[in-house]
């Protein structure tokens, strides 16, 4: 199966807002958790920390 290549521009103006939204506040929200996660380790904690890293690793890879 071949996978086609990703276009940001074939999304909607609302998708491409929160997307762009994202890329922003992605590597803020994983360095704050990361930190808080090492004050206040709950399970809860490490979860939110292990999402917020899946999503800047699909953003950096381009599968969102």
């Amino acid at each position: 199966m071949k996978r086609r290549r990703y276009n940001p521009y074939t999304l909607p103006r609302w998708a491409r807002t929160a997307r762009a939204v994202c890329v922003q506040l992605i590597i803020p929200f994983c360095v704050f958790q990361g930190i808080r996660t090492l004050f206040f380790p709950t399970t809860f904690d490490v979860f939110l920390l292990a999402l917020f890293i899946i999503i800047a690793l699909a953003i950096k890879f381009e599968i969102i």
